[in-house]
C-alpha cells in the first residue's frame, strides 16, 4: 500500500471512529469498502479490530445507558450469524467478497433513506442480529440491521447499546475468524497502525457532538459510503 492510499485510509478510519462514537454506527460502513479497494485480505479483520476499541471506548464513556436486555436478545440472534459469516469469509474468493462489501453498504443505505421503522420486539431484535452477524462477520459492516430496530432510541441510549452490541459481537466474530484462519499478521500490523486513527475520531467526536447537525452528519456518511462503495465495484472490472 502507498503513502498516499495510507493517508486516505488513516483520514477515513478517523471519520468512521468519529461517526461511531457520535451515531452509534459508521466506521465499517466508511472504512469497509476502502480497505477492500485498496487490499482485500485486510477485510473484515482490521475493521473489526478497530471497531473493537471504539466501540470499548464508546462503553466507557456512555455505558450506563445501555440496554442491557435489548443487546443481550440481539447477541443470541448474533451467535448462527457470526458462524454464517465466518463461512461465507472461508469460502468466497476476495472479488466476491469485494462485491459482497459494496452489496450491503448499499442496502444499508437505502434502508436508511427510506426510513422504514420495525416494531421492537425481541423477534425484531433477534433477527437483526442474525443479520448483523452474518453482514458484520463477513464484510464487517454489521450496524445497519441494529441502527434500524434500535433508531427509537435517545442519542446516549442508542450509542451505548449499539456499542455494548458491537463490542461483544466484534470479539465473537474476531473469535470465530480466526479460528479459520483469517486473522493474519498483516492485518494485526495495519490494525496497529490505523489505531492512531481511530483514536483521534474517539477524541474529536466528544468536544464535536454539541455541534453536528446528526441528520446532516448520517446523511454525510451515507454519500460517503455509496461512493466508497461504487469505487469498489468499478475497480472489480478494471
Amino acid at each position: 500500500m502507498s503513502a498516499p492510499e495510507f493517508a486516505l485510509l488513516f483520514v477515513t478510519v478517523a471519520v468512521g471512529s468519529l461517526l461511531q462514537v457520535s451515531i452509534g454506527f459508521g466506521l465499517g460502513l466508511l472504512a469497509a469498502p476502502v480497505i477492500a479497494t485498496l487490499d482485500p485480505s485486510l477485510t473484515p479483520v482490521v475493521v473489526l479490530l478497530l471497531a473493537t476499541g471504539v466501540t470499548g471506548a464508546v462503553m466507557a464513556l456512555e455505558g450506563g445507558h445501555a440496554d442491557i436486555r435489548g443487546a443481550g436478545w440481539a447477541l443470541v440472534g448474533r451467535v448462527p450469524g457470526v458462524l454464517g459469516g465466518a463461512a461465507l469469509v472461508a469460502l468466497l474468493p476476495a472479488r466476491q467478497l469485494a462485491f459482497l462489501v459494496a452489496a450491503v453498504v448499499l442496502a444499508g443505505v437505502a434502508v436508511s433513506l427510506r426510513g422504514f421503522v420495525p416494531r421492537t420486539g425481541r423477534r425484531s431484535v433477534l433477527l437483526a442480529g442474525l443479520v448483523s452477524g452474518v453482514m458484520g462477520t463477513a464484510t464487517s459492516i454489521g450496524g445497519p440491521p441494529m441502527a434500524m430496530v434500535w433508531q427509537r432510541l435517545s442519542g446516549p441510549k442508542l450509542r451505548s447499546t449499539m456499542s455494548g452490541f458491537f463490542l461483544v459481537g466484534s470479539a465473537m466474530s474476531l473469535v470465530t475468524l480466526a479460528a479459520t484462519g483469517a486473522v493474519h499478521s498483516n492485518s494485526l500490523r495495519y490494525t496497529a497502525l490505523l489505531a492512531p486513527a481511530a483514536a483521534i475520531g474517539v477524541l474529536l467526536a466528544r468536544p464535536l457532538a454539541s455541534r453536528l447537525d446528526m441528520r446532516r452528519t448520517r446523511s454525510v456518511a451515507m454519500v460517503l459510503a455509496v461512493a466508497s462503495a461504487t469505487v469498489l465495484v468499478i475497480q472489480q472490472f478494471v
